[in-house]
């Protein structure tokens, strides 16, 4: 069973940084992508940053370009959200979720909370 453990998230002031976890579980394959959404209250979710298990290639939202960074650890089966310069409108409960061919599975979410 595929399970995905979100950590990392707490209360930080704007301008501030966080590293979230997300450690994944019973795959059988190298061949996914990991993701990382948020949604604020009152919001649509938004999908914030994604990497390639097989070549490494990321994507991240206009809206975080050149303050987060996605990486992964393959040998812990982990991605990272690093984010710096945090804003308040960067307040959200953080998700992963993981793509494989037509599956989609999705971690519990981890809160972060950017005050000013």
């Amino acid at each position: 069973e595929v399970q995905l453990v979100e950590s990392g998230g707490g209360l930080v002031q704007a301008g501030g940084s966080l590293r979230l976890s997300c450690a994944a579980s019973g795959f059988t394959s190298d061949n996914y992508i990991i993701g990382w959404f948020r949604q604020a209250p009152g919001k649509e979710r938004e999908g914030v940053s994604c990497i390639s298990s097989s070549d490494g290639t990321t994507y991240y939202a206009d809206s975080i370009k050149g303050r987060f960074a996605i990486s992964s650890d393959n040998a812990k089966n982990t991605v990272y959200l690093q984010m710096n310069s945090l804003k308040p409108e960067d307040t959200a409960v953080y998700s992963c979720n993981a793509v494989k061919g037509d599956m989609v599975y999705w971690g519990k979410g981890t809160l972060v909370t950017v005050s000013s």
